[in-house]
């Protein structure tokens, strides 16, 4: 848990693979007590359960899968996520026990539709999983039917980013004659736009490096998160509507227009042809990179891109609230119709509570959502020193911002996907930009309101 549908999917890919191979099978030995059901195993007393996961098939591959019905004592069957494939099984009442998905973006939706369990029982009675322990990062898994962050916890988070910050090359700052971002103090949008302009370098018309890619998690969470940085919200307090003409909004969707004509960074109109910010960040040609905490990960797996790497605050909005939230909070959810509840909660405290979160903590693929796993985070070298203090001092500025329980997020930013790239090329002003999103989003929002009831 954005971008363009490619580029989210290569991000998640690569993040899967990292982690399913940090979690090795001798580093993975819990001694949970083996699991049995006599409802999937044919009345068979003692027969292990088989319990169905929904996730990547990278992340969870052969030698993850093996350790984990070991240390628990059950067999796993992977299904790899599919969206359509998901909805279908939740409508014929036989889902998966366990999904992976994004706490921040799909919690609403789930939750309002009475498809996710509740787990409060389960944390209170946990000696692994303890409530006082979690990260607030986890109550993005949790809705009360009208604001996310309250209400019933309906999942977890394996491990998250604050990701409006960004990393950028110091070798491309020196070069330009520019002074580094401040590890303490925000740049404004307006300064880092500023500074993208004098970082891009164009050959023919085209883009040759960009000078940022200001939306690395997507379009919609960008606009999500800078109208609250400017101190409004885009939804209704209703959540059933969007309003891109407020001040607020329209300020955020002026400055995006602004920076995708200058053609400084990747945009609805001209996107990464990488797919993603690493590997255009890796060769030299893109200086400043809006990933959180997590793509230093990819970072630091090339030691010379490390020496020249140094991570940043999230800019803001001059005049508004600092704000620093996180559109993933990826983990994983039980369904409500799932046959093997109590399997599927000791996978959770096993993955999220045992060796594999320790292992991911001192991975630096993510904040660890754990509090007590947050000193394991990496802090050797010069590189994992800054990124880390500049992370613990940005820690105080997480927020929820609530998105809607009537639509997918996916679904509103393929309308910012339609919309946009036509606008970029013909100079649309702000204000029709916004009427045409506004009319195309709040169509979808009410239709999904209908069936939600």
């Amino acid at each position: 848990m954005p971008m363009s549908t490619t580029t989210s999917l290569d991000r998640r890919r690569f993040l899967a693979v990292s982690a399913g191979a940090a979690l090795s099978a001798s580093a993975l030995s819990g001694c949970a007590a083996s699991v049995s059901d006599d409802g999937d195993s044919g009345g068979k007393s003692g027969a292990k359960t088989t319990l169905t996961v929904m996730s990547q098939a990278n992340e969870l591959d052969p030698k993850t899968i093996k350790a984990a019905e070991q240390a628990l004592g059950v067999k796993i069957s992977l299904i790899t996520y599919d969206a359509t494939k998901l909805n279908a099984m939740l409508a014929a009442h036989n889902p998966p026990d366990l999904v992976r998905g994004s706490g921040a973006l799909e919690t609403p939706y789930f939750a309002a539709r009475g498809l996710m369990t509740e787990l409060d029982s389960y944390f209170e009675k946990s000696s692994v999983l303890d409530p006082s322990d979690l990260d607030p990062v986890n109550d993005l898994w949790r809705f009360d039917g009208k604001q996310q962050g309250a209400g019933p916890r309906y999942g977890m988070a394996k491990d998250y980013s604050q990701d409006a910050m960004f990393w950028y090359r110091t070798d491309l700052f020196d070069a330009a004659g520019l002074d580094r971002p401040s590890d303490t103090e925000p740049l404004t949008y307006d300064e880092w736009f500023d500074l993208g302009k004098k970082l891009a370098k164009h050959r023919r018309g085209k883009v040759k490096v960009y000078g940022l890619n200001a939306t690395g998690l997507g379009n919609f969470a960008m606009f999500l998160n800078m109208t609250a940085s400017g101190g409004g919200s885009l939804f209704a307090e209703d959540l059933a509507s969007v309003d891109f003409s407020s001040p607020e909004a329209r300020n955020a969707l002026k400055w995006y227009l602004e920076y995708a004509r200058a053609d400084i960074g990747p945009n609805a109109a001209n996107p990464n042809p990488d797919g993603w910010d690493w590997p255009t960040y890796q060769a030299g040609r893109m200086a400043m990179a809006c990933d959180g905490y997590w793509f230093g990960g990819a970072i630091g797996g090339d030691a010379k891109k490390a020496e020249v790497s140094r991570f940043a605050p999230a800019p803001q909005m001059a005049g508004g609230t600092r704000i620093s939230p996180c559109f993933g909070a990826t983990g994983y959810w039980i369904p409500k119709e799932a046959k093997h509840k109590d399997a599927a909660w000791k996978f959770f405290e096993w993955y999220f509570g045992g060796r594999p979160a320790k292992d991911r903590a001192s991975s630096g693929w993510g904040i660890p959502t754990l509090k007590s796993l947050r000193p394991q985070m990496p802090q050797n070298t010069t590189f994992q020193k800054q990124a880390f203090k500049v992370q613990e001092q940005e820690l105080p500025y997480f927020s929820v911002l609530t998105v809607t329980p009537y639509v997918q997020t996916t679904a509103l930013d393929a309308v910012i996907n339609k919309v946009l790239p036509g606008a970029i090329k013909s100079s649309t002003s702000p204000g029709k930009v916004a009427d045409q999103l506004n009319a195309q989003m709040n169509e979808l929002i009410a239709k999904g309101k209908e069936l939600v009831g």
